[in-house]
């Protein structure tokens, strides 16, 4: 199957998901989270061929969200270090292992807890409002078009949705 190349869609999750969407890719940031700098660390934790895991690190430096740092003069080696842009995908890390508790342990505990340094306590990741801090829900919430919104490309013009799941005009 054909990969759609949706980097330049006017639209931030499509191109979010064009970068960090490969199952790999973002098993490899989720090692590099969890503290993985060098290429056998990696592979040891992924258990993923040295090809596809080198085009991936490859990737990820030249996106960005990595840096390769040298370790060793001779021979020379290097290690990935996360950047700021890589270090953002974190809390999109948080959320997804939330997800996956919730919907898809079937009754199994979490295989992994993660635990809040700066209020030393285990969490659990939520996603909440800026203005108001109210956790986000898809039936309190719609979009609209922001002012990057391409002219040449129609609005879909939905309507939001009330909590009840009915359409608003």
């Amino acid at each position: 199957m054909t990969r759609t190349d949706t980097s330049a869609w006017p639209c931030p999750i499509a191109r979010t998901a064009d970068l960090i969407g490969d199952g790999w890719t973002l098993l490899i940031l989720r090692e590099a989270c969890l503290g993985a700098r060098r290429f056998e660390e990696f592979q040891r934790e992924l258990g993923t061929g040295r090809n596809i895991l080198t085009a991936r690190l490859n990737g990820l430096v030249e996106e960005g969200l990595l840096k390769k740092v040298p370790y060793q003069e001779r021979p020379v080696r290097h290690e990935y270090r996360l950047t700021d842009k890589g270090r953002d995908v974190g809390p999109i890390l948080a959320v997804m292992a939330a997800f996956g508790d919730k919907w898809l342990l079937g009754g199994d505990l979490p295989p992994l807890v993660l635990h809040h340094t700066e209020c030393n306590h285990d969490m659990h990741a939520v996603v909440t409002c800026a203005e108001c801090a109210e956790p986000l829900d898809i039936r309190s919430m719609h979009a609209r078009p922001g002012p990057g919104y391409p002219k040449n490309i129609a609005w879909r013009g939905r309507a939001p949705r009330d909590a009840t799941g009915s359409q608003h005009r």
